[in-house]
């Protein structure tokens, strides 16, 4: 059998074989048989090699509330403002609990290099900044303890920290009652960021807090701080694997 290109095909009208024209090969073939559709004269269409796959950092929010301190803030009185603490060591992150039992020791559990502040500014050496995040319970006294906290930061009396934000963990399960709710927002609008981390049992029982075990709400937190401390950071596997 012999094949030939359509526009190099030239035959009498008197031969008796049958000419197929195929659209899709641009190809004759004599004897009535059909190709495969391939045309040899023509180049095939390569497929596209896939895109290689990219991971993004996490992305975190912008500041909702002010990122430093700000003239005309009247300081606290004295009894109710944190006291400083020189520290002989540096870290990529403070959690620092406004109150007692606010959930700093739990919180600094997850992350072995975020230490715990033990309620006090800390002030690395050498005038290095610190970056401090506040803790504090959404119960009325909380919500109250973290005010006056962010309020000392805002009147400018710790100038060596820089303040990331908030995070108010749950004083019990379920949803908070509306003047709760409405004082969170209140606190939550005098310092940059505010992060919720819901009533865990497991915590109020005494077991060891652990990242794994952790809900959602405690790994995108530890990813937004994870970007905001370190660049180019990846988070935790809850980010890649749940979003």
């Amino acid at each position: 059998m012999r094949v030939y290109p359509c526009s190099m095909l030239l035959l009498p009208v008197e031969r008796s074989s049958i000419l197929v024209a195929l659209a899709t090969s641009n190809t004759i073939i004599e004897g009535g048989t059909v190709s495969d559709g391939i045309n040899p004269w023509i180049s095939r269409p390569t497929d596209p090699e896939p895109a290689s796959p990219t991971t993004s950092a996490p992305s975190v929010a912008p500041p909702t509330g002010p990122v430093g301190p700000q003239r005309g803030v009247p300081a606290p009185d004295r009894v109710d403002q944190l006291p400083t603490y020189d520290r002989p060591q540096t870290a990529p992150l403070w959690w620092l609990g406004a109150h007692g039992g606010s959930g700093e020791s739990s919180l600094a559990a997850l992350v072995p290099d975020w230490l715990a502040a033990d309620h006090g500014w800390p002030r690395p050496p050498a005038g290095m900044p610190a970056r401090v995040v506040l803790v504090a319970r959404s119960h009325a006294y909380g919500l109250r303890a973290a005010q006056a906290a962010a309020t000392q930061w805002a009147a400018g009396l710790v100038p060596h920290v820089e303040l990331l934000g908030l995070v108010l963990v749950a004083d019990a399960p379920g949803r908070l009652p509306r003047p709760l709710r409405d004082l969170a927002q209140v606190v939550g609008g005098g310092v940059p960021r505010t992060w919720n981390v819901p009533w865990v049992e497991s915590w109020r029982l005494g077991e060891p807090p652990a990242l794994a075990d952790a809900p959602r709400e405690v790994h995108r937190l530890v990813d937004e701080l994870s970007a905001l401390v370190t660049p180019g950071a990846t988070g935790t596997t809850y980010r890649k694997e749940q979003r």
